[in-house]
C-alpha cells in the first residue's frame, strides 16, 4: 500500500511539473535583466544627445518614469518600448537581439612579423601589420620602416580605394601625392585620398618610422579622386603570401 501511495505522489508531482509555466515571474525577470533594456535605452538617448525630458516629449512618458526604466527599477511594457524605438528609428526587436561582443585584440611586438616590400628590388620599406589578428577589420594599421635609397632609385607609386593616415614616429619622410610633395618629420601627420597615386621616400640618412592606417572603402558621400590613372601608377607589387592583406603598397 505504501509503495502505491508513493507512486501516486510521484505521478502527481510529475504532473505539477509538466503544468508549471516555463515563463514564470523569476524567469521573465532574469530574461529582461540579461537584455539590459535600460542600458540600451540610455545609450540610444545619449547618442542623440537627448535629455530625459526631451525623450519624454517624444514618447509621452514622464522623465521620472524613463529614468526608472534606464536604471532598471521598472519593467517596460511592449507599448512603451515601441514608443521609444520609434523615436530612434529602431525596430522593436533591437531591444531583444543579442548584443555583439566588442572587439578587443592585443598585438604584442614580439608576435608581429616584419615583411619587406614585395615586387621591388631593393625594397623601399619594411612593414608590420598591427591588426592581423582581427579577421573582419574595417581598417588596416601598420608600422613601417622606410629605408634610405640611393639617389637614382625612384620609389614606386601606388593607389587604392579609401583613405590613408600616416604619422611619423622617427626620421624624415618625403610623401608624394599626385603633383604634391611634403617632407614630414617626427610628430607630423597627413591624411589623404588614397585614390591618387602616392609614394614614400626616406628623406634622411637614417631609416624613417611611421604608423600608417588605411581605410579600404570610401564613404558614399566622399568621392574618390578623378585624376586619370597612368599605367605606371596602377602597377602594384605582388601581395605577400605570408599574411592576408599585409602588403602595404598593395592591399591597404
Amino acid at each position: 500500500m505504501t509503495d502505491r501511495v508513493e507512486t501516486i505522489r510521484a505521478e502527481t508531482n510529475g504532473a505539477e511539473e509538466m503544468h508549471k509555466p516555463l515563463a514564470d515571474a523569476d524567469t521573465a525577470e532574469r530574461f529582461i535583466t540579461e537584455k539590459h533594456l535600460g542600458e540600451r535605452i540610455r545609450r540610444l538617448r545619449l547618442k542623440k544627445s537627448m535629455g530625459l525630458v526631451d525623450l519624454g516629449k517624444h514618447t509621452g512618458l514622464s522623465a521620472s518614469f524613463l529614468s526608472q526604466l534606464e536604471t532598471g527599477r521598472v519593467v517596460p511594457t511592449l507599448r512603451n518600448l515601441a514608443r521609444i524605438a520609434m523615436v530612434f528609428s529602431k525596430d522593436l526587436s533591437y531591444f531583444f537581439e543579442s548584443e555583439p561582443t566588442p572587439i578587443f585584440r592585443v598585438h604584442r611586438k614580439k608576435d608581429r612579423v616584419r615583411i619587406p616590400q614585395t615586387g621591388v628590388e631593393p625594397p623601399t620599406y619594411n612593414f608590420e601589420s598591427l591588426g592581423y589578428m582581427v579577421a573582419d577589420r574595417h581598417m588596416d594599421p601598420y608600422f613601417a620602416e622606410f629605408i634610405p635609397l640611393a639617389d637614382q632609385v625612384e620609389p614606386r607609386s601606388h593607389m587604392h580605394t579609401g583613405f590613408e593616415f600616416l604619422y611619423v614616429v622617427a626620421g624624415e619622410l618625403a610623401l608624394r601625392h599626385g603633383e604634391q610633395e611634403a617632407r614630414l618629420g617626427p610628430g607630423d601627420a597627413v591624411y589623404f585620398d588614397a585614390g591618387t597615386p602616392h609614394s614614400y621616400r626616406c628623406a634622411g640618412a637614417r631609416p624613417a618610422e611611421a604608423v600608417i592606417v588605411t581605410m579600404h572603402q570610401a564613404p558614399a558621400d566622399h568621392p574618390q579622386s578623378l585624376r586619370p590613372v597612368t599605367a605606371a601608377a596602377t602597377a602594384r607589387p605582388a601581395q605577400a603570401a605570408l599574411l592576408p592583406r599585409t602588403n602595404l603598397a598593395d592591399a591597404k
